[in-house]
This record gives structure tokens, sequence and C-alpha cells, in this order.
């Protein structure tokens, strides 16, 4: 399945949106659009790993106890169990490709 990704970009004054972009029983991937100060507060998942890929833009990553700052083309692996999150300190847009495995159980639906 072929994904545009940028036609799914949406951007929100509120909050950091999150697109649900593709899905398997295996696999979920989605986009997260950051605009500048926003962030994903610092959480975990018991039984998924969650691979972060900044597509645009760039910000700080927290994983466990150490923090990451990742531009484009960077990529950071959480496994699960760990603590993780992000936040956009730049003042550009901070646009990531966001793969979840197992996807979590309230991961459901995606586009085509």
């Amino acid at each position: 399945m072929k994904i545009r990704v940028k036609e799914f970009v949406k951007l929100s004054l509120d909050k950091m949106t999150k697109i649900a972009l593709a899905g398997t029983d295996r696999s979920q991937l989605d986009l997260y659009c950051v605009a500048p100060g926003q962030s994903q507060k610092a959480h975990t998942h018991d039984a998924q790993d969650k691979i972060y890929y900044v597509l645009e833009g760039a910000g700080r990553f927290t994983l466990g106890k150490s923090e990451e700052r990742l531009v484009a083309g960077d990529a950071l692996m959480a496994p699960a169990g760990v603590e993780h999150g992000l936040v956009n300190d730049g003042a550009e847009p901070l646009l990531v490709l966001v793969v979840v495995t197992p996807p979590p159980p309230h991961g459901a639906g995606a586009h085509a």
C-alpha cells in the first residue's frame, strides 16, 4: 500500500495531531504533526515497541532518563516498558512518522 504522507499533514493550534496512516494486526503506522511548543507527554507501553522517524523539523525526544535532539532523517527506538515522549522546541512544525508494534488494543482504523 502506497501512502502519500504529505497529503495527511494537519497541524492543530490546540495540541499535537496524531493521524493513523495504516495498520495491520502486527503493526501500526502514524503521523505526528507537532506545532512549535507542542509535546507528547512522556508515557510507556507495556507490550509495544515504538519507532520515531523525523520527516521534517527538529525536537527533543525523551527515552528513559535520557534526552535526544532529533532532526530530519533521525530515528529513535523506544522498547516496550521504557518511558518516551517528545517536544517541539523549535520554530518550525515537527513531522514524525511513528511505527508501533504490535499495535495497542485501542489502535484501530487507518487511511488508505
